[in-house]
């Protein structure tokens, strides 16, 4: 639980941040699957996805303390293991672009991040289209511990152009039968 807290209020403390100076940046990927997987899955980045510029984001990330990296969208600050990086808008999970996501409180703050759904569809893009074992079961820990809108995620991996025997992957971890 000690690494969930920590990311959890590095997330909050970056988002409100960001969210002062009016910038839109949701946070998506591991990080995301982290808070949702209650920290079974364990993430070392925080990917903020953002049309900001590097100039906005390294003036507000420089307050807190971060560097930009080598590459001028990853920060690092002493003190802490996590990397921050900000990929370049669009946020899109496959071909869907995202209009509106979730806004988590927690007790650190409050998180500009993907919704539960949305974050399954992520992982399930990083299996349907890379072949990620991984990804399909952290969709799966997601699923166990939130509700998720399983027509919208099975819909979007028609959309997605998903092989009938990937749905059926799917459909295992999502929506197992019951056992009789």
């Amino acid at each position: 639980m000690k690494h969930l807290d920590e990311l959890t209020q590095l997330a909050a403390t970056i988002s409100e941040a960001l969210a002062r100076e009016e910038i839109e940046a949701v946070l998506s990927g591991g990080a995301a699957v982290q808070i949702y997987s209650d920290g079974i899955y364990v993430s070392k980045d925080l990917d903020f996805v953002t049309a900001a510029s590097n100039k906005e984001i390294g003036a507000v990330l420089g307050r807190l303390g971060f560097e930009a990296t080598t590459s001028r969208r990853l920060y690092q600050r002493e003190g802490t293991e996590y990397l921050v990086e900000f990929p370049s808008a669009p946020l899109a999970l496959g071909r869907e672009l995202v209009r509106e996501w979730h806004q988590l409180r927690t007790a650190y703050g409050t998180i500009q991040i993907l919704s539960p759904t949305q974050s399954v569809k992520d992982r399930l893009a990083a299996y349907i289209h890379w072949r990620d074992l991984q990804a399909l079961r952290q969709a799966g820990e997601i699923a166990l511990r939130h509700a998720v809108d399983l027509v919208d995620i099975f819909s979007w991996l028609k959309g997605e152009g998903a092989a009938e025997r990937d749905i059926e992957a799917v459909r295992k971890v999502l929506a197992p039968e019951p056992a009789s």
